[in-house]
């Protein structure tokens, strides 16, 4: 295991701490996300929406999704996966920024998907995000794995491909604010051997 790194399920009780790591995978994007909560009047602040989102026992990319690395007693990095059925192209995206993410995830069903892989700073380098992508292809079993990062994002993508992940596809972001970073959403795909 990498670094003393412990893998196990993650815990309901655990999903403020899931929620952060997620907006860590997702550079942000998920707090984005989550604040819809807010403006809806569900939740304060964004994390806690994303942390009752994270809570429920029901749905994708729940606690129930999602992998932990623990080092010296406390969370390092998170996982969440799940495989991707043909329920996916019922479903409609609720914000144009979503459309180009869902599109790509439409191209894969019958994959394993890795939603979010998010190691804390001060914990990478040292094997916990290859020691995740290695459980998932792991729980993958004979499925294709795939995956969605932004292009700028050269040292997950360089993860990627060691582990044998491809480029498919890259489609162009819809940028969250007006002055938000121009990038292109990447979708790598795992082929099984």
């Amino acid at each position: 295991m990498a670094a003393g790194a412990t893998l196990r399920p993650a815990k309901r009780s655990e999903a403020a701490e899931l929620a952060v790591l997620i907006d860590i995978a997702s550079h942000g994007f998920a707090a984005w996300l989550w604040y819809g909560g807010v403006l809806r009047g569900v939740a304060e602040t964004a994390f806690e929406h994303g942390r009752n989102k994270l809570r429920e026992d029901e749905g994708r990319g729940t606690w129930r999704d999602a992998i932990v690395a623990e080092v010296e007693d406390e969370i390092a990095g998170v996982a969440v996966s799940y495989a991707i059925d043909p329920s996916v192209h019922d479903i409609e995206a609720k914000h144009p920024v979503l459309v180009p993410l869902l599109a790509l995830q439409k191209q894969v069903v019958g994959h394993w998907f890795i939603d979010s892989l998010g190691v804390y700073k001060h914990r990478r380098g040292g094997g916990i995000g290859r020691a995740l992508l290695e459980h998932e292809i792991a729980r993958a079993g004979s499925a294709p794995v795939s995956l969605i990062t932004e292009s700028h994002n050269e040292r997950a993508q360089a993860l990627y491909r060691i582990n044998g992940f491809e480029e498919v596809v890259r489609v162009e972001a819809v940028p969250l604010f007006e002055d938000s970073r121009k990038h292109d959403w990447v979708l790598f795909t795992r082929k099984v051997a």
